[in-house]
């Protein structure tokens, strides 16, 4: 007797249809996203794209009744009058597609992909280009998300053996479709460690939250430190991990105080104290401003984005 599809399966089958339609939809900032879909020709859905990738409402009928059809087969839509809207969106990275959390994005357990997600995996794949990984390695995307680095390092180097954390069950479950839907194998922990991992890693990646948030949402907040203490927190776990010749690729932002880089400063001593060698580098010197206008921010000069490459010798001596 043939399985009865799940949900994740129905979600499968809608990046298929969406793929073979040519869906593509790049997913901009919360606050562009906000003044787009405020305009009045705006207001209601009038094709896949305003469906999935702007979360407009749409009437029975009116955009694509197939891919209708597997939204309320994945039991994603949600009923207002008569009106209906999808709970996931759906974004193009790299000709991939990756379903996450509809806009906007307030659940505490909300599965975040944006502009942020873009760079990650444009770090990574430069990363990888430069210094290509040995046969049969190991990494781990911590926090993963959608899946964003663990999917974009396979695509990038096939023999990949790659695991992904998260403290959200509903992040892991997305990463898996993802996955699924790129064509790649992937080894979810719920976990808020690295204790599940086994074993020496040969690349470890994260793309951490680095905002203060008042609502403290797992995507968003990122702790101590004017933000900055998930990422480090999230470094200190991997980098006594990670096997000789093994990398760190760290994207986040950091809040800049009076012309001082705290979680510079942290990261450096962490590398530095486990004989590690580090890369830092500001990818965008000011990010997010109107976030300054918060009291957590009144002594911070910008938020800057920033990538962090800690790298272990390949034996005593190098560095």
């Amino acid at each position: 007797m043939p399985s009865v599809p799940t949900a994740d399966d129905h979600l499968l089958h809608l990046l298929t249809a969406l793929q073979a339609r040519g869906y593509a939809f790049v997913t901009p900032t919360p606050a562009t996203h906000a003044r787009v879909v405020a305009r009045a020709e705006r207001r209601e859905a009038r094709t896949v794209e305003d469906m999935l990738g702007w979360s407009l409402p749409y009437r029975p009928g009116q955009c694509d009744p197939a891919i209708e059809a597997i939204l309320e087969q994945a039991g994603v839509v949600v009923s207002t009058g008569a009106s209906h809207r999808a709970t996931i969106r759906v974004s193009c990275l790299h000709d991939r597609l990756f379903v996450h959390s509809a806009y906007p994005t307030d659940a505490p357990d909300a599965v975040f992909f944006g502009p942020d997600s873009y760079r990650f995996a444009a770090l990574l794949d430069d990363a990888l280009r430069a210094a290509p990984l040995r046969p049969d390695a190991r990494m781990v995307d911590i926090g993963t998300g959608s899946g964003v680095g663990g999917i974009v390092a396979a695509l990038a180097w096939p023999d990949l053996r790659v695991h992904v954390t998260d403290v959200n069950p509903a992040a892991l479950r997305f990463a898996r479709i993802n996955a699924r839907a790129a064509g790649v194998s992937i080894v979810t922990h719920e976990a808020a460690t690295l204790d599940p991992v086994p074993d020496a890693i040969d690349l470890a990646t994260a793309n951490p939250p680095f905002i203060i948030d008042r609502e403290r949402r797992l995507y968003r907040d990122g702790g101590a430190m004017h933000g900055g203490q998930v990422s480090f927190d999230m470094a200190a776990m991997a980098v006594p991990r990670l096997a000789p010749g093994g990398r760190l690729i760290l994207y986040t932002g950091s809040a800049i105080v009076r012309g001082g880089d705290a979680l510079r400063a942290a990261l450096t001593g962490l590398a530095h104290g486990h004989g590690c060698a580090i890369r830092y580098r500001e990818i965008d010197p000011d990010v997010f401003g109107e976030e300054l206008d918060a009291p957590a921010y009144r002594d911070v000069d910008r938020i800057a984005l920033v990538a962090a490459i800690v790298t272990r010798p390949t034996r005593t001596g190098d560095g």
